[in-house]
């Protein structure tokens, strides 16, 4: 009985031994796999779809189908779109221009004008009076010696006609500033050659790219055609400002590489205007500083070469107004190195010394021919003697027909 027991005993406590190794083993158990995707629409893996009620096939409810993406009509291929043609200026006309500028002399006839004639309208004309009548033509660049010369004609013409009324000092004061300017010059631009050739030259600062670009519209305003020369390859500014000042009245423009050839250049722009047959070619050359002889032979050489193809009709110099009697020196400089032609005078309305006309056409014997009197693009006006003397005595115009 005892031997009973202590089996039943033995055998528990195997159990219990058997129990306790398995139940951790159970603990220990492998993660399960990760769940599989959402597939589309939703779903859980347990979920199953829900049928569709009728006779339609069982699957994916027609609402909780996902939106189809919209079906986009085939596009044509979008065409180049070409670039918009410049619109074409017309200048205004040349004839009357300066006296419709007139009033941009507004400074040179308080000096020149009013001025003169406040000191010659005085209650007696001594001495004293006279001197200041000559300080104030020296002071507005007339020059010493046209000066002078003006001086001793209106003391003799008030001595020997008596005149004291303003009216008459006027008339007198006019006529003998016109004569200053010698009226008998021709300042007509020389456009008979097939094609003129226009040569423009100037310092630096005379403002003579702007200048050429405007003479440009005087020409095509008088019915001409005109080709440009971008010759200033030395400023890299020069050709495309050139250029854009063509591109409003439809000119063509022969330009360079930078640093190319000048000569080689207004070669050809030469020979490119004889073969379009236009009725000029205009040439911007480099702005020239008038103590270096090396350049003052360079712009001699580009005459030289452009004259291989015909003659050079015109050489314009281009100087600037408030320069005063500095200019003077500039432009005796130019003749003697490319027979200047004709004188084109900048900034005149920047200045109240407009007797700087007098004294350059007195001291060069070479005709002003246009005058610039603003920054507009038809600033630029043909100059008639007559017109801008009265404009500084601030009288009606007279002989135009603007």
């Amino acid at each position: 009985m005892d031997y009973l027991v202590l089996a039943a005993i033995l055998l528990g406590v195997l159990l219990l031994a058997s129990v306790g190794l398995v139940v951790p083993r159970l603990r220990r158990q492998p993660p399960l796999p990760p769940a599989p995707p959402t597939p589309p629409g939703g779903l859980q893996p347990d979920e199953r779809p829900p049928v569709e009620q009728g006779d339609g096939p069982v699957g994916i409810a027609v609402e909780d189908r996902p939106a189809a993406p919209p079906v986009e009509p085939d596009q044509a291929p979008a065409e180049p779109v070409a670039p918009a043609a410049p619109v074409l200026e017309r200048p205004e006309p040349t004839a009357g221009r300066l006296v419709r500028l007139r009033t941009r002399l507004s400074r040179s006839q308080g000096l020149l004008g009013k001025g003169l004639l406040n000191l010659l309208s005085r209650d007696r004309l001594d001495e004293e009076v006279w001197e200041e009548v000559e300080e104030s033509l020296i002071s507005a660049d007339v020059g010493i010696e046209p000066t002078r010369e003006i001086v001793d004609r209106l003391r003799e013409r008030t001595r020997v006609l008596g005149t004291r009324s303003a009216t008459e000092l006027r008339t007198l004061l006019t006529e003998e500033l016109v004569a200053a300017l010698d009226p008998q010059l021709d300042r007509t631009l020389n456009i008979t050659g097939e094609p003129s050739v226009l040569l423009v030259v100037g310092v630096n600062g005379a403002g003579k790219t702007t200048t050429c670009g405007k003479i440009a519209r005087v020409l095509v305003a008088d019915g001409r055609s005109v080709l440009l020369g971008a010759a200033d390859t030395f400023r890299a500014a020069a050709a495309d400002q050139l250029t854009t000042w063509a591109s409003r009245v439809g000119a063509e423009v022969v330009r360079g590489p930078e640093g190319a050839d000048p000569a080689s250049v207004a070669f050809d722009a030469v020979k490119r205007g004889i073969d379009t047959k236009v009725d000029a070619v205009l040439i911007d050359t480099a702005g020239r500083l008038q103590n270096k002889v090396g350049l003052m032979d360079e712009l001699g050489k580009v005459k030289r070469v452009v004259g291989k193809l015909g003659p050079v009709h015109e050489t314009l110099l281009v100087l600037d107004a408030t320069t005063g009697q500095n200019g003077l020196e500039q432009a005796r400089v130019f003749t003697e190195a490319v027979e200047v032609t004709g004188v084109v005078l900048t900034k005149l309305d920047g200045t109240a010394k407009g007797g700087i006309v007098i004294a350059v056409q007195r001291k060069l014997g070479i005709p002003v021919k246009l005058v610039g009197l603003g920054e507009g693009s038809d600033d630029l006006a043909p100059f008639d003697p007559a017109q801008f003397v009265d404009a500084l005595m601030g009288v009606e115009p007279r002989g135009t027909d603007a």
